[in-house]
């Protein structure tokens, strides 16, 4: 039975994202990526660029000072309003079917659904320092190297917080690709590929 539901998750620079608005094009899924942001936004009542910033990465350098954020009446931290609603808003797009999460722990949230295929996106430093310099406004290999590291760092963190598991590795994902390897459009064709054959 094919999947409906791909989720997809990457390192940053290995334009993970982008694959997923290619694959979009090959099997006719709708990506969702931003959407996730500004509906939480509207069950949240928070700003957004807060909730994009918020939504997958750790606002500190450690997972423990997550402890120690502010608290609501009912004890949960702006974080944790943030997260709740995702998955909230993440399960209802799995519902409605055919459809491409990018990041947000929807590998984890939708860990139990039989109709997801979690995908992971890695690339080779090269590359992925060459993205943030055409991309990112890196003005250096150095600066480049730095961003990839605290962006990828942030990601892990929130990751590890809200699933107690290692972000990017394999034991939570169906497939993992390597786009300096394949190339975006490679990474692409593998997985509509695989898609198809579960027809």
């Amino acid at each position: 039975m094919r999947k409906s539901i791909i989720t997809l998750s990457r390192e940053f620079g290995s334009r993970g994202r982008y694959i997923g608005e290619l694959l979009s094009e090959k099997i006719g899924y709708k990506v969702y990526d931003r959407e996730i942001s500004l509906r939480v936004a509207e069950l949240s009542s928070l700003d957004p660029e807060f909730i994009e910033m918020q939504g997958e990465r750790a606002a500190s350098k450690s997972v423990f000072s997550f402890a120690f954020a502010g608290r609501t009446m009912d004890g949960q931290s702006v974080d944790d309003v943030v997260f709740n609603a995702q998955q909230k808003v993440i399960r209802e797009i799995a519902k409605e079917g055919n459809c491409i999460i990018i990041g947000r722990n929807s590998d984890y949230i939708l860990r139990d659904n039989p109709d997801a295929m979690h995908v992971f996106i890695y690339g080779d430093t090269p590359e992925k320092i060459q993205y943030c310099k055409e991309f990112c406004d890196a003005k250096s290999d150095r600066e480049a190297v730095a961003m990839i590291k605290e962006m990828d760092k942030k990601r892990a963190l929130n990751y590890q917080y809200y699933t107690d598991q290692k972000w990017g590795s394999k034991e939570n994902y169906d497939i993992l690709l390597n786009s300096s390897t394949y190339g975006y459009e490679g990474c692409a064709e593998i997985l509509a590929q695989i898609l198809k054959r579960e027809d």
